[in-house]
């Protein structure tokens, strides 16, 4: 991601942000289209939200939420993993 912000970081602001949105919007939308086909959905949102966090606020709170949720559902398994390891 560091990058990537660096790359934009070198374009001028209103170039900057149409990129942004092209491509957030577009793996967002293809995120959207591979729930429902065959593909890596969430793995295409998760990057679209990404890129389009870069400039506008409301997907990076929606990003960060995202992220924590991902980080309690992996807290759980570690602990069930845990758990399970020490009754064997």
């Amino acid at each position: 991601m560091e990058k990537i912000k660096a790359f934009l970081a070198k374009l001028p602001h209103p170039v900057r942000w149409a990129l942004t949105m092209v491509v957030g919007f577009v793996l967002l939308i293809l995120g959207l289209i591979m729930m429902v086909t065959p593909g890596p959905g969430l793995l295409f949102i998760f990057f679209g939200l990404s890129i389009l966090a870069l400039e506008i606020e409301w997907a990076r709170e929606l990003n960060k939420q995202g992220l924590q949720g991902l980080e309690r559902i992996a807290a759980k398994i570690k602990s069930f993993f845990a758990r399970n390891r020490g009754n064997k």
